[in-house]
């Protein structure tokens, strides 16, 4: 009998994996489910990328294996993205490194720096795949509690108590998901303080931070973070690019080498025609952020309606592509997210998936057009009448 390997036994099928079945399954049965559970950006990316791929398809080596490191020119343009929106220089020979989406970032920058039985501290409420990616290198992830209270931001004084020995990694995410908190300049500054100290990476992942936000968030932009920091950044969120998988990863020199030694071991570069299209759309000029947040302005009014309907809580000052909102009285809100879905034919994210922190919440995305927003407001009313 051909066994699995251990790692398996601790880590299960990614919820969205899961739920996405059983959502497509209820379509097929003839539901007409909008689903308001996912962050894939469903607006057009900008105009150039269509023109700017055609053109690179005929490229003499378009269907070439390509540098491990990325082209030039698309690491150039990360350093001029980087400079134009977070005002920090970044060295694109050296402290840049492209990746196929943020995601392969957290298995590669955890494969280059955890042993097995290393800890990882990660955020409750975070994204799954720090926990996942964590167990299946035979590590041990260490959570720690964010909370509204502290504004979803690390308590210094509780991670201090924490037998920090063997912790190698700390993830961070701000601008948060799923909480849509802004980043604490002054509390992101402590928490690279405490890196220093206790000689921990600190990776902050960072794909919202031009989404509905004025003042992009980068965590180099504080003092000594280049000493004990990664950052993860990506086009899928503020390019509407999701399926070009196309992210990367920033720092200094040593540790952008160290996730290389495994990257180059992985694949064999990007797609020519990705890399060249990136490149170009990078240079875009600011309105088309303003342009895309005015969209998801006026589609988050509609979500807090629907929140409103559903006697929901929310913070109106937050960024990213959700809305993050409590059952008033606290109780677990996963019953709901299913209701909604059983008896409203809406698809909505339980904020457990997310830990034990986001039980009595859901999670709203912004990744649904107005009319069928309407749709979604009328189905809560009616849902609310005949239940709540």
């Amino acid at each position: 009998m051909i066994r699995f390997s251990t790692r398996l036994a601790q880590t299960e099928e990614y919820y969205f994996s899961k739920k996405l079945k059983e959502v497509k399954a209820l379509k097929e049965a003839g539901k007409p489910i909008i689903n308001l559970g996912i962050g894939s950006p469903d607006l057009a990316p900008p105009n150039s990328v269509f023109q700017a791929i055609e053109d690179a398809l005929h490229e003499k080596n378009a269907f070439q294996y390509q540098a491990y490191r990325g082209i030039d020119e698309l690491r150039n343009a990360l350093a001029f993205f980087y400079k134009q929106h977070y005002n920090l220089s970044i060295d694109p020979e050296e402290e840049i490194l492209p990746l196929m989406g943020s995601k392969e970032g957290i298995m590669l920058t955890s494969m280059a720096f955890l042993n097995e039985g290393d800890q990882v501290l990660i955020p409750n409420p975070g994204y799954p795949t720090y926990a996942a990616v964590t167990k299946l290198l035979n590590a041990v992830p260490k959570f720690y509690n964010l909370d509204e209270e502290n504004k979803w931001h690390p308590n210094l004084e509780m991670l201090q108590q924490m037998d920090l020995s063997k912790v190698k990694i700390m993830w961070i995410n701000y601008p948060n998901m799923p909480t849509g908190a802004d980043a604490d300049r002054q509390k992101i500054q402590k928490i690279i303080n405490f890196a220093i100290q206790h000689e921990i990476l600190l990776v902050n992942d960072n794909p919202y931070s031009m989404i509905l936000t004025e003042n992009p968030f980068s965590v180099f932009q504080l003092p000594n973070a280049n000493q004990v920091a990664l950052e993860l950044n990506s086009m899928s969120k503020s390019f509407n690019l999701a399926g070009f998988r196309t992210g990367f990863l920033v720092g200094n020199a040593s540790f952008v080498n160290a996730v290389i030694k495994v990257k180059s071991n992985m694949d064999s570069g990007m797609f020519l025609p990705i890399q060249q299209t990136a490149a170009k759309v990078l240079q875009l000029e600011k309105n088309w952020f303003t342009e895309l947040n005015e969209v998801y302005k006026k589609r988050r009014q509609w979500i807090w309606k629907i929140a409103d309907e559903l006697d929901l809580s929310y913070d109106e000052n937050t960024t990213g592509l959700f809305v993050w909102a409590q059952l008033k009285n606290k109780e677990k809100a996963e019953k709901l997210a299913d209701r909604l879905l059983y008896e409203a034919d809406l698809f909505v994210t339980p904020g457990k998936i997310f830990g034990s922190q986001g039980e009595t919440y859901l999670r709203f995305s912004l990744c649904v057009d107005i009319a069928d927003l309407q749709v979604c407001l009328e189905r809560v009313q009616k849902f609310k009448k005949t239940n709540l």
